[in-house]
C-alpha cells in the first residue's frame, strides 16, 4: 500500500510542469543545509574561535550576564559556557529556529504551486513535513561523530516552523487586502 502511495506521488511529480517542479528545488535546497550541518562534526563547526577574535565579547558581558536556563540538563549562562561559549549556543540555536523556518515556507510553498489544497491543509502538510524533517535531523546527528541528538532541538525546530506558519498566516491575510 505505502510503495502504491509513493508511486502515485511520483507520478504526479513526473506530470508537473518544469515551472512547477521549480517549487521543489527550494525545498530540497533548504533540506540538504540542514543534513550538511548534522553530517559535519562539531569540531568543523566551532565558531568559537572566530568569535574571539571578530566580536568584543568582554563589552558583551553585561548583556551576557543575566542569561541563565538549562538546557539538555545543563545549566546554559556565562560561568558554565564563557562569552565565546554563550554567544555560539545562541547563534546555533537562533539557526535551527531559522532554517527550520524557512524549511516550513519552502515546503508551504512547494505545496501552494504544486497542489489544490486549501490554505490550513497546506499549512498543516508544510508543518508535518518540517517536523518529521526535524526529528530524521536529529536521528542524522546521532549517526555523527561529536554530534548529541536531542529531543529539545525537534522542538526547536518546530518552533521554527511553527514562526513560519504564523507569518505565512499573517501575509497571507494582509495580501488579501491589498
Amino acid at each position: 500500500m505505502l510503495i502504491y502511495q509513493i508511486n502515485r506521488v511520483i507520478e504526479s511529480v513526473n506530470k508537473l510542469s518544469k515551472n512547477n517542479k521549480f517549487w521543489i528545488i527550494p525545498v530540497l535546497l533548504v533540506m540538504g543545509i540542514i543534513f550538511y550541518s548534522s553530517a559535519t562534526p562539531y569540531g568543523d563547526q566551532d565558531l568559537r574561535p572566530s568569535l574571539m577574535s571578530y566580536l568584543p565579547l568582554d563589552a558583551m558581558k553585561p548583556v551576557l550576564e543575566p542569561i541563565d536556563f538549562m538546557y539538555h540538563g545543563k545549566p546554559v549562562n556565562l560561568a558554565s559556557h564563557g562569552p565565546a561559549g554563550l554567544v555560539e549556543f545562541l547563534i546555533r540555536k537562533a539557526a535551527h529556529v531559522t532554517v527550520f523556518l524557512l524549511l516550513m515556507v519552502t515546503s508551504f510553498l512547494a505545496l501552494h504551486k504544486l497542489t489544490s489544497l486549501r490554505l490550513l491543509p497546506k499549512l498543516g502538510a508544510a508543518f508535518v513535513i518540517t517536523v518529521l524533517y526535524a526529528s530524521f535531523d536529529e536521528f542524522h546527528q546521532s549517526l555523527t561523530p561529536d554530534r548529541t541528538p536531542y529531543i529539545g532541538d525537534v522542538v526547536l525546530d518546530s518552533f521554527g516552523g511553527l514562526i513560519g506558519a504564523l507569518l505565512i498566516l499573517v501575509i497571507w491575510r494582509f495580501g488579501k487586502r491589498a
